[in-house]
């Protein structure tokens, strides 16, 4: 399939970098896609209230590799978002945080953001990506930032000011920071895996015998919440890693979904993370309690906990979770490492 190229202000909804030109101009250029998406993927619906722009996904990129983002000017976004594990960290639960505490959840991958259109964090607690990054600006733990002190430092620096103004038309400020960081992370489009390939009949699309039935326990187990082709349906499901979720802590964090909803049925709830790049983005679950896919895929197999809010799909006839054969455990595995993007992970489009 083609990909479809995302312009800006076509009639089309299809977005394109708008230079001023003119046709008899020798140094006119032709419009650059600002993003790429594949043909086998969702319409790409840009945001209404901070579309992309060339300037303003430059300066996003530029925020989220600098470290004067954080407090003592030593962690940036990128620290636990790292391109060479699909903006992943590696850690269950990391201290690379100002203040060398563990965070109480995992960091998750960033993959096709512009697609998350139902809630952010591991519950949901942010509604869209600008007001997510305020979070980890200002958490104690993470980047513990004053946004004032970020803003003197910002206007300090040579390039900001002028990047910004091109960008926004304002002087810096703090609503457009996190702006241009989500305009950034909107483009972060993962979908030329091996997989990927292999759907769209393209060259290096080879998926060999034990791979191929491995997708099909994928299709048959794993795709009623992990939904092609994001391979996550933005949804929140209790996947029976625990069956007690009382916390009378501040945060109530083991409560899940209904932390933020106040609804018991969502207790033990979290968000579907995408497969895609899941070779690259362990340990796993919300607490990064799974250090390899073999124990994910043995959890399904013999460790899903009743509870009340469990899925349904892991309850079927009395029977916790999903049966497995060590061979088919096997060929599982082997189809999700043909969900890794190698292109993701090394395109300099996304690098510092």
């Amino acid at each position: 399939m083609l990909d479809r190229i995302i312009k800006i202000g076509s009639i089309a909804g299809l977005v394109f970098l708008s230079f001023s030109c003119n046709d008899l101009d020798d140094n006119y250029q032709e419009p650059q896609p600002l993003v790429l998406v594949p043909g086998n993927f969702p319409e790409f619906v840009d945001s209404k209230t901070n579309p992309l722009t060339f300037d303003g996904i430059a300066l996003g990129k530029k925020l989220f590799f600098d470290k004067r983002l954080s407090g003592n000017n030593q962690v940036s976004c990128a620290t636990c978002h790292q391109q060479s594990l699909a903006f992943s960290d590696g850690f269950a639960l990391t201290k690379q945080g100002i203040s060398g505490n563990a965070l109480e959840r995992n960091s998750p991958a960033l993959i096709n953001l512009a697609w998350a259109n139902n809630g952010l964090f591991w519950d949901g607690g942010s509604t869209n990506l600008e007001s997510q990054a305020f979070a980890p600006l200002a958490h104690v733990d993470e980047m513990h930032q004053n946004l004032e002190e970020l803003l003197e430092e910002l206007n300090a620096d040579a390039a900001y000011p002028k990047m910004f103004e091109k960008a926004f038309g304002k002087i810096i400020n703090q609503a457009d920071i996190v702006k241009a960081i989500a305009q950034f992370e909107r483009t972060l489009i993962s979908a030329n895996s091996r997989y990927d390939k292999y759907l769209r009949g393209e060259s290096g699309g080879m998926m060999d015998e034990e791979e191929l039935k491995g997708l099909g326990l994928a299709e048959q187990f794993c795709f009623s919440c992990h939904a092609a082709p994001l391979l996550t349906d933005n949804l929140y499901h209790n996947n029976g890693i625990d069956n007690d979720f009382t916390d009378d802590t501040e945060l109530m964090m083991r409560r899940g979904r209904a932390r933020i909803t106040n609804n018991l049925e969502d207790l033990g709830k979290f968000r579907t993370p995408t497969l895609r790049n899941v070779e690259k983005t362990g340990p796993y679950m919300h607490d990064g309690r799974f250090g390899t896919l073999q124990e994910v895929v043995e959890h399904y197999n013999s460790g899903v906990l009743a509870s009340p809010t469990l899925d349904p799909i892991l309850n079927k006839n009395g029977k916790l979770g999903i049966s497995l054969s060590e061979a088919e455990k096997k060929q599982l595995i082997a189809f999700l490492k043909t969900l890794t993007d190698y292109q993701y992970l090394n395109d300099k489009q996304f690098s510092e």
